[in-house]
């Protein structure tokens, strides 16, 4: 299984961005899905985390600001960044809880990297 994450990039604060992380192979089940964040001489941080049904949860940073959203058909999460601040930018990672021949483990995207102007 293999994760693809896209959609980082340079804003200027105040604005917008939309990740997108889509896991690809075959005979895989995901479970809970989620993004986090490593920002430079920072420990990686859970940003947005949600179930197979909808479930979401966020870190009190980003609440209100960031949506976090999956497609079960396409096996993709997204996270929408909105009021994005110059505190925001980090690499983003994400996450997905993988269920392969009786097993589960979590297996990682490669990052993108959001950069915040301000």
């Amino acid at each position: 299984v293999q994760l693809q994450a896209s959609g980082g990039g340079l804003v200027q604060a105040g604005g917008s961005l939309t990740l997108s992380c889509a896991a690809s192979g075959n005979g895989f089940g995901i479970g809970v899905m989620g993004w986090y964040r490593q920002a430079p001489g920072k420990q990686r941080e859970l940003v947005a985390t949600i179930t197979r049904g909808a479930n979401t949860n966020y870190v009190d940073s980003v609440k209100g600001r960031f949506t976090i959203s999956r497609d079960n058909v396409k096996n993709t999460v997204y996270l929408q960044m909105n009021s994005l601040k110059p505190e925001d930018t980090a690499v983003y990672y994400c996450n997905a809880e993988v269920s392969y021949r009786g097993g589960t483990f979590g297996s990682w995207g490669q990052g993108t990297l959001v950069t915040v102007s301000s």
